[in-house]
């Protein structure tokens, strides 16, 4: 039997969370961590690329064996995976340690990323389910918005190591009410029939061109959120000179952003559709790309300008990532950990790579990061109106019925 849905948003919310919450912690201890293991800031700033890449890797994992073997057993093996190699964290003693555990961790931790949305899928309906990833991605946004206060608090108690303790206990606590409280989502009769045939599902999806254009469209407008945020310190501090307080405000402006659109949604996605509701965001994406891309490139906007099209932007960003995975879901009922480990796996690659894109453009202007953003969010646009095509084509519902829609299980 299933848990109170409020109750379960809750909890699988704070599963989404493991991702962020393990980088936006520890970011305030960087230089610590460089000065205790007496090792150097490029070093020390390899435990996050490394974090990212375990976490792609295991989602691409952990969503196939749970296809094969049921939800909760990988969830809860990768959770212990995540506990172990924090101990490994607290009890580091070198960075090169210290990065090895973090790759463990984030294996781990993916499972808790990806099988939280696929679980979703397993015992709600398209539109609940897109209701359902909203309110998760508000709580976690929320969550992440705290994470580097928190970090700066557990340092106080006894160094950077603490931290990890924070994360070690939040993780324990999480697995606890997971044991307890998220039964078996995914039954025998639905599973593959082997681990590769479930893999074989990655060829299935990647083979369909409506799938396809929901992982694009999802990872491209994550991916100009990551180049903002990569570049954002450089432009707001080094080029417009606001200082660093300005720019903690001025960041937090996108976060609200996503909180107030995230809501909207939630409340919305019920009576007009995922898709509809997709629309809505590649709109107010495109709008914001075109104003950064043409107006950027002749380099005629100012600090405010660039605010206020960039919170435009990234506000709409947790809208999309919650209607796609909704949407790509449905169309795969029987790979649907296989689709969201492919889709949020994507997802965090594109952002790593228009992260690294933005960083090798910069010139010390702002039109690096205006056109990245700019370039991410008219493909993003562009995904959507094929989407909206192909349905009109097909005289399609705006996603369309593989199998039966039920409402839970």
């Amino acid at each position: 039997m299933l848990p109170n849905p409020s109750r379960l948003i809750v909890l699988l919310a704070a599963l989404v969370a493991f991702a962020p919450l393990s980088i936006d912690t520890y970011l305030p201890s960087l230089p610590a961590i460089a000065d205790d293991l007496a090792a150097s800031a490029t070093h020390v700033q390899l435990t996050i690329g490394v974090f990212l890449a375990g976490l792609c890797l295991g989602m691409l994992f952990h969503g196939p064996c749970s296809d094969r073997f049921g939800r909760r057993p990988v969830l809860l093996c990768g959770m212990l995976l995540y506990l172990g190699a924090t101990i490994g964290c607290v009890l580091a003693g070198s960075v090169n340690e210290l990065i090895a555990w973090r790759f463990l961790q984030a294996l781990g931790g993916a499972a808790a990323s990806v099988l939280a949305r696929t679980i979703v899928r397993d015992i709600f309906s398209l539109n609940e389910a897109a209701r359902t990833l909203s309110l998760m991605h508000l709580v976690t946004m929320v969550a992440t918005l705290v994470a580097p206060l928190a970090g700066s608090f557990l340092m106080l108690v006894h160094g950077w190591r603490t931290i990890f303790a924070g994360l070690f206990c939040f993780a324990a606590i999480c697995l606890a009410a997971s044991a307890w409280s998220i039964p078996e989502t995914h039954p025998a009769d639905r599973r593959a029939g082997s681990l590769g045939v479930a893999l074989a599902g990655y060829w299935h999806i990647a083979r369909n061109p409506q799938a396809l254009a929901f992982i694009l469209c999802m990872g491209l407008s994550f991916g100009g959120m990551f180049a903002f945020i990569t570049a954002s310190p450089y432009v707001y501090i080094e080029y417009f000179g606001v200082s660093t307080h300005l720019y903690g405000w001025l960041f937090a402006l996108n976060i609200a952003g996503v909180i107030v659109v995230t809501t909207l949604n939630a409340r919305l996605v019920s009576r007009l559709g995922p898709l509809s509701m997709l629309g809505v965001g590649a709109a107010i994406a495109s709008v914001a790309a075109l104003g950064l891309g043409i107006f950027g490139a002749a380099g005629v906007l100012g600090l405010s300008e660039i605010v206020v099209l960039v919170v435009l932007y990234v506000s709409v960003t947790g809208l999309m990532g919650a209607n796609c995975v909704a949407s790509l879901l449905k169309l795969f009922p029987g790979n649907a950990g296989a689709a969201a480990g492919l889709a949020v796996s994507t997802q965090f690659a594109m952002g790593a790579a228009f992260s690294a894109l933005v960083g090798s453009l910069a010139d010390g202007s702002p039109q690096p990061m205006c056109l990245v953003i700019a370039g991410a969010g008219a493909g993003a646009a562009l995904c959507y109106l094929w989407l909206r095509r192909r349905a009109k084509l097909l005289g399609e519902a705006p996603v369309p019925r593989p199998c039966d829609d039920r409402a839970s299980l």
